[in-house]
């Protein structure tokens, strides 16, 4: 009898595909970050079930799951709206930010070699264009890849994983500060800096710049929020 386990073997499913309570999510999610929803915007669970095309169970977890992130808040007898941002929240966020990455971009610029160095140089490639397109999702993901590509290389993990338990914050703050005047210019910019110190392999220069590019963005949200 033939081995059923030896057959099945090439049929594994290495990257299972996203459920519909995932994909809300992510569409829920972008849509928030993006200000298609804007803050205290009440979320009515029948008018998102219809706009989706999921079930109300589905919805129910989705904003739980944005409560989690900070997205939403949800208010006794009021139900969920989206969070409002303040100034005093964010200037946290990019106090963390700023710690974090420059540490991160220091030890990245300890150790990167020419495999790093040249991953880093693709992605800035793809932000380039991304930028030129004026798209802030688009922008947004290239620049979560180059920070991991940082964080990963640094072997800082436990500060990514802190990292990306804000990223929606993050992002948020980021869709923000890149509708302001040249931030599409500025913004790419200052990372084009953090990646020459890392070049260089130049720590002190990588965390400078790294410190640099977080005070730029908290200084323009620090105007729009206050």
């Amino acid at each position: 009898m033939a081995n059923t386990d030896d057959g099945l073997a090439g049929l594994r499913i290495e990257t299972p595909p996203a459920t519909l309570r995932e994909i809300a999510l992510d569409r829920m999610r972008r849509a928030i970050i993006s200000g298609l929803f804007e803050p205290g915007q009440r979320l009515v669970e029948r008018t998102l079930c219809d706009q989706l095309g999921v079930s109300r169970s589905v919805i129910r977890e989705v904003i739980r799951h944005l409560e989690s992130e900070g997205l939403v808040d949800a208010v006794a007898k009021q139900g969920p709206s989206v969070a409002r941002l303040s100034w005093d929240d964010a200037r946290q966020i990019y106090e963390i930010r700023s710690a974090l990455e420059s540490a991160a971009a220091a030890e990245c610029a300890r150790s990167a070699d020419a495999v790093v160095k040249a991953r880093l140089a693709a992605v800035l490639a793809d932000l380039d264009t991304t930028s030129k397109t004026q798209s802030p999702p688009a922008i947004l993901d290239v620049t979560h890849e180059f920070y991991r590509i940082i964080f990963e290389t640094s072997g800082h993990t436990i500060a990514w994983e802190i990292v990306n338990r804000l990223n929606s914050r993050i992002s948020r703050l980021r869709v923000m500060t890149l509708s302001t005047a040249n931030r599409t210019v500025s913004g790419p910019a200052r990372i084009r800096e953090i990646y020459a110190a890392i070049a260089l392999n130049d720590p002190e220069a990588a965390a400078t710049a790294c410190r640099a590019h977080v005070a730029e963005a908290a200084r323009i949200a620090e105007t729009l929020l206050r």
